[in-house]
Protein backbone atom coordinates (compact mmCIF):
# COMPACT_ATOMS: atom_id res chain seq x y z
CA UNK A 1 0.00 0.00 0.00
CA UNK A 2 1.51 3.37 -0.76
CA UNK A 3 1.58 5.73 2.04
CA UNK A 4 2.59 9.12 0.62
CA UNK A 5 0.92 11.95 1.00
CA UNK A 6 -1.01 13.34 -1.72
CA UNK A 7 -0.73 16.96 -0.88
CA UNK A 8 2.08 18.70 -2.79
CA UNK A 9 2.07 21.37 -5.75
CA UNK A 10 5.09 19.87 -7.47
CA UNK A 11 3.03 16.92 -7.88
CA UNK A 12 0.98 16.64 -11.57
CA UNK A 13 -2.91 15.78 -11.34
CA UNK A 14 -2.26 12.38 -12.34
CA UNK A 15 0.56 11.95 -9.48
CA UNK A 16 -1.70 13.16 -7.45
CA UNK A 17 -5.31 11.29 -8.01
CA UNK A 18 -2.91 7.93 -7.84
CA UNK A 19 -1.36 8.80 -4.20
CA UNK A 20 -4.85 9.98 -3.16
CA UNK A 21 -6.08 6.45 -4.33
CA UNK A 22 -2.97 5.16 -2.63
CA UNK A 23 -3.45 6.56 0.33
CA UNK A 24 -7.09 6.12 1.46
CA UNK A 25 -6.39 1.95 0.39
CA UNK A 26 -4.15 1.94 2.80
CA UNK A 27 -6.28 3.71 5.43
CA UNK A 28 -8.97 1.57 4.94
CA UNK A 29 -6.80 -1.67 4.85
CA UNK A 30 -5.40 -1.65 7.65
CA UNK A 31 -5.10 0.73 10.99
CA UNK A 32 -2.16 3.34 9.65
CA UNK A 33 1.22 2.64 10.45
CA UNK A 34 2.48 5.21 12.83
CA UNK A 35 4.91 6.21 10.12
CA UNK A 36 1.85 7.83 8.10
CA UNK A 37 0.04 9.16 11.12
CA UNK A 38 2.96 11.06 11.70
CA UNK A 39 2.80 12.19 8.24
CA UNK A 40 -0.67 13.05 8.13
CA UNK A 41 -0.47 15.11 11.26
CA UNK A 42 2.30 17.50 9.63
CA UNK A 43 0.67 17.72 6.11
CA UNK A 44 -0.46 20.73 4.76
CA UNK A 45 -3.70 21.52 4.82
CA UNK A 46 -4.00 24.25 1.85
CA UNK A 47 -5.03 23.39 -1.43
CA UNK A 48 -2.32 24.61 -4.23
CA UNK A 49 -4.83 26.42 -5.89
CA UNK A 50 -7.23 28.80 -3.21
CA UNK A 51 -11.06 27.33 -2.38
CA UNK A 52 -10.02 23.92 -3.88
CA UNK A 53 -13.21 21.70 -3.27
CA UNK A 54 -10.82 18.93 -1.76
CA UNK A 55 -9.49 21.54 0.79
CA UNK A 56 -11.76 21.52 3.33
CA UNK A 57 -12.34 17.84 3.76
CA UNK A 58 -8.56 17.32 3.43
CA UNK A 59 -8.27 19.55 6.70
CA UNK A 60 -10.55 18.21 8.83
CA UNK A 61 -8.43 14.81 7.96
CA UNK A 62 -5.53 16.07 9.25
CA UNK A 63 -7.12 17.85 12.37
CA UNK A 64 -8.98 13.99 13.04
CA UNK A 65 -5.16 12.62 12.88
CA UNK A 66 -3.87 15.11 15.28
CA UNK A 67 -6.47 15.02 18.00
CA UNK A 68 -6.18 11.43 18.44
CA UNK A 69 -3.14 9.02 19.16
CA UNK A 70 -2.02 6.20 17.10
CA UNK A 71 -3.65 3.85 19.82
CA UNK A 72 -7.02 5.51 19.34
CA UNK A 73 -7.31 5.27 15.76
CA UNK A 74 -6.58 1.77 15.68
CA UNK A 75 -8.82 0.85 18.49
CA UNK A 76 -11.14 2.93 15.91
CA UNK A 77 -10.19 1.14 13.13
CA UNK A 78 -11.04 -2.45 14.71
CA UNK A 79 -14.10 -1.07 16.48
CA UNK A 80 -15.65 -0.59 13.10
CA UNK A 81 -14.17 -2.85 10.33
CA UNK A 82 -12.94 -5.69 12.83
CA UNK A 83 -13.46 -8.03 15.49
CA UNK A 84 -14.60 -11.65 15.55
CA UNK A 85 -17.70 -12.41 13.63
CA UNK A 86 -19.67 -9.92 11.90
CA UNK A 87 -17.78 -6.39 11.88
CA UNK A 88 -20.07 -3.44 12.71
CA UNK A 89 -19.10 -1.74 9.10
CA UNK A 90 -18.44 -4.14 5.52
CA UNK A 91 -15.68 -2.76 3.53
CA UNK A 92 -16.95 -5.00 0.69
CA UNK A 93 -18.61 -4.23 -2.35
CA UNK A 94 -21.27 -6.66 -2.72
CA UNK A 95 -22.73 -6.46 0.68
CA UNK A 96 -23.46 -2.88 -0.59
CA UNK A 97 -24.51 -3.94 -4.11
CA UNK A 98 -26.29 -6.96 -3.37
CA UNK A 99 -27.03 -6.91 0.22
CA UNK A 100 -24.53 -10.15 0.57
CA UNK A 101 -21.16 -11.34 0.72
CA UNK A 102 -19.34 -12.90 -2.33
CA UNK A 103 -21.99 -12.81 -4.63
CA UNK A 104 -22.41 -11.44 -8.32
CA UNK A 105 -20.67 -8.17 -8.17
CA UNK A 106 -17.84 -9.98 -6.95
CA UNK A 107 -17.81 -12.63 -9.95
CA UNK A 108 -18.35 -9.59 -11.98
CA UNK A 109 -15.33 -7.77 -9.98
CA UNK A 110 -13.25 -10.94 -10.81
CA UNK A 111 -13.75 -11.18 -15.02
CA UNK A 112 -13.47 -7.27 -15.52
CA UNK A 113 -10.18 -7.73 -13.09
CA UNK A 114 -8.94 -10.71 -15.78
CA UNK A 115 -9.83 -8.64 -18.64
CA UNK A 116 -6.97 -6.27 -17.27
CA UNK A 117 -4.39 -8.78 -16.83
CA UNK A 118 -5.12 -7.93 -13.15
CA UNK A 119 -5.72 -10.62 -9.93
CA UNK A 120 -5.60 -11.12 -6.08
CA UNK A 121 -2.13 -11.78 -4.90
CA UNK A 122 -2.01 -14.87 -2.63
CA UNK A 123 -1.71 -13.77 0.49
CA UNK A 124 -4.21 -11.12 0.57
CA UNK A 125 -7.26 -12.83 2.59
CA UNK A 126 -9.87 -10.63 1.50
CA UNK A 127 -11.85 -10.83 -1.81
CA UNK A 128 -11.28 -8.67 -4.38
CA UNK A 129 -14.27 -6.00 -3.69
CA UNK A 130 -12.76 -5.02 -0.47
CA UNK A 131 -12.34 -1.25 -0.62
CA UNK A 132 -8.72 -0.68 -0.42
CA UNK A 133 -8.34 -3.69 -3.37
CA UNK A 134 -10.72 -1.36 -5.70
CA UNK A 135 -8.64 1.73 -4.78
CA UNK A 136 -5.45 0.03 -5.39
CA UNK A 137 -6.59 -1.11 -9.01
CA UNK A 138 -7.78 2.91 -9.34
CA UNK A 139 -4.41 3.96 -8.70
CA UNK A 140 -2.77 1.19 -11.03
CA UNK A 141 -5.20 2.48 -13.22
CA UNK A 142 -3.60 5.98 -13.26
CA UNK A 143 0.10 5.43 -12.49
CA UNK A 144 0.89 2.37 -14.57
CA UNK A 145 2.72 1.47 -17.40
CA UNK A 146 1.04 -0.20 -19.53
CA UNK A 147 -1.05 2.40 -21.59
CA UNK A 148 -3.14 -0.44 -22.64
CA UNK A 149 -4.98 -1.07 -19.38
CA UNK A 150 -3.79 2.42 -17.40
CA UNK A 151 -5.60 5.01 -19.57
CA UNK A 152 -8.78 7.56 -18.99
CA UNK A 153 -11.16 5.02 -20.51
CA UNK A 154 -10.07 1.93 -18.44
CA UNK A 155 -10.56 4.30 -15.30
CA UNK A 156 -13.67 5.64 -16.23
CA UNK A 157 -15.56 2.13 -17.03
CA UNK A 158 -13.61 1.06 -13.56
CA UNK A 159 -14.79 3.81 -11.25
CA UNK A 160 -18.52 3.62 -12.90
CA UNK A 161 -18.64 -0.03 -11.96
CA UNK A 162 -17.03 -0.86 -9.05
CA UNK A 163 -16.39 2.20 -7.23
CA UNK A 164 -18.75 5.36 -7.83
CA UNK A 165 -21.72 2.80 -7.64
CA UNK A 166 -21.31 1.94 -3.80
CA UNK A 167 -18.15 3.57 -2.21
CA UNK A 168 -20.52 6.94 -1.53
CA UNK A 169 -23.14 4.30 0.43
CA UNK A 170 -19.85 3.02 2.91
CA UNK A 171 -18.66 6.35 3.40
CA UNK A 172 -22.35 7.25 4.58
CA UNK A 173 -22.22 4.09 6.63
CA UNK A 174 -19.46 5.56 8.27
CA UNK A 175 -19.86 8.73 8.54
CA UNK A 176 -23.12 8.19 10.86
CA UNK A 177 -21.44 5.21 12.78
CA UNK A 178 -21.44 6.84 16.49
CA UNK A 179 -17.75 4.85 17.13
CA UNK A 180 -16.45 6.98 13.51
CA UNK A 181 -14.20 10.09 14.76
CA UNK A 182 -11.02 9.67 12.88
CA UNK A 183 -12.88 8.13 9.96
CA UNK A 184 -15.78 10.04 9.83
CA UNK A 185 -12.92 12.30 8.96
CA UNK A 186 -11.59 10.01 6.23
CA UNK A 187 -15.04 9.10 5.20
CA UNK A 188 -15.97 12.80 4.13
CA UNK A 189 -12.86 13.22 2.64
CA UNK A 190 -13.38 9.96 0.46
CA UNK A 191 -17.07 10.83 -0.25
CA UNK A 192 -15.18 14.21 -1.47
CA UNK A 193 -12.78 12.82 -3.48
CA UNK A 194 -14.82 10.36 -5.32
CA UNK A 195 -17.44 13.30 -6.23
CA UNK A 196 -14.05 15.19 -7.89
CA UNK A 197 -13.55 11.78 -9.76
CA UNK A 198 -16.99 11.40 -10.85
CA UNK A 199 -17.20 15.09 -12.48
CA UNK A 200 -13.98 14.61 -14.29
CA UNK A 201 -14.85 11.40 -16.04
CA UNK A 202 -18.46 12.85 -16.44
CA UNK A 203 -16.44 15.77 -18.61
CA UNK A 204 -14.86 13.11 -20.82
CA UNK A 205 -17.98 11.46 -21.50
Amino acid sequence: MMERIPVSSTLDEETARAEVYGLLAALYYAPPTAELLSQLRVAATEAPAAGGFLEEPWRQVVAAARERTDAQIAEEHDALFGGVGKPDIHLFGSHYLSGFLNEKPLAQLRTDLAALGLAREEGMPETEDHVAYVFEVMRYLIAGDDVEVANLTRQREFFAKHVQSWVPQLCETIAAHPKARFYAAIAGFTQAFIGVEAQGFDMLA
